[in-house]
């Protein structure tokens, strides 16, 4: 009864690519339920079959949505990290205009789906330089994406990636104030910021905690000095419980727990530790102790 009381104030999901690829996503849905998860993150990345997604007809997104009900899941979250290949700030204009194409069909996915939030990477670009033009780019693409997701109440939320243009919630605070929209937000990643502060716990905590208000989610993920995935969880230097507090009371309560599927593991086996991990200290949090 305890634990029942602690979930309901918080929930506690899975990201998709923790999951075999091999897998449909109903599948991916039923085993993230059967782990114990309360919902799971989609993602929508570069590659040709997951932005194909923002493509999909409208009995494919009715299928998805009654799989959800059907595994007693939610598809709270995404992940839109396709603007890795195809930035909003890119100097290139084909590979800006496809990134807005990407941005607003992500938007649009999202909300035919349910889902609330979806995750934006915190960078102007990626594969190019980054200039004081891109940056400039990127501040004029994003005004113009928050206005079309405010059309369909979905927020987007930064990510504190791992480059220097956006690795800490202070960083991402600066855009979120200055557009001034209840649907951009932020959606830090603990692990890139524990990077950012060269695990620093103090720094770490009060930068979470500097984005009371704006904290809609936070990634769990674990990282090592420089390693920004592919970290077992206990295995690198993030402190979760002090990372999971700080954000409680910056007032967040959607986590979500990030990593990714290696060939040939257990891939069920790593879920349900990490999500008996991530729940111990989420509970204690929650309630108090």
């Amino acid at each position: 009864m305890k634990h029942e009381s602690s979930r309901n104030q918080y929930s506690l999901g899975i990201y998709e690519k923790a999951m075999p690829p091999s897998l449909i996503l109903s599948e991916k849905l039923l085993a993230a339920a059967r782990h114990g998860y309360d919902f799971m993150e989609l993602s929508i990345d570069e590659s040709d079959e997951k932005l194909a997604r923002l493509e999909a007809s409208a009995q494919w997104k009715r299928e998805l949505v009654n799989a959800a009900q059907d595994a007693g899941i939610r598809i709270l979250t995404m992940c839109l990290s396709g603007h890795r290949k195809y930035p909003i700030g890119s100097a290139d204009p084909k590979t800006r205009a496809r990134g807005m194409e990407i941005m607003e069909g992500a938007i649009l996915l999202a909300a035919d789906l349910g889902i609330r939030i979806i995750q934006i990477a915190g960078y102007d670009a990626y594969y190019e330089p980054s200039t004081e033009t891109t940056q400039a780019l990127f501040a004029e693409n994003l005004a113009k994406s928050v206005a079309f997701a405010a059309r369909y109440g979905v927020c987007l939320a930064f990510e504190t990636m791992e480059t220097p243009f956006m690795n800490t919630v202070e960083k991402a605070l600066r855009f979120v104030r200055k557009i001034d929209s209840p649907f951009l937000q932020i959606y830090p990643d603990v692990g890139n910021v524990t990077n950012a502060f060269e695990g620093d716990i103090t720094r770490i905590s009060q930068d979470i905690l500097g984005g009371a208000g704006h904290l809609v989610a936070v990634h769990l993920k674990e990282t090592q000095p420089g390693i920004f995935r592919e970290i077992p969880y206990g295995k690198g230097h993030v402190n979760f419980d002090t990372c999971v507090e700080a954000a409680f009371s910056a007032g967040a309560r959607i986590f979500t727990s990030e990593f990714w599927y290696q060939k040939g593991a257990d891939w069920e086996l790593d879920i349900g530790r990490a999500h008996a991990f991530l729940r111990k200290k989420l509970d204690r949090i929650s309630s108090g102790e």
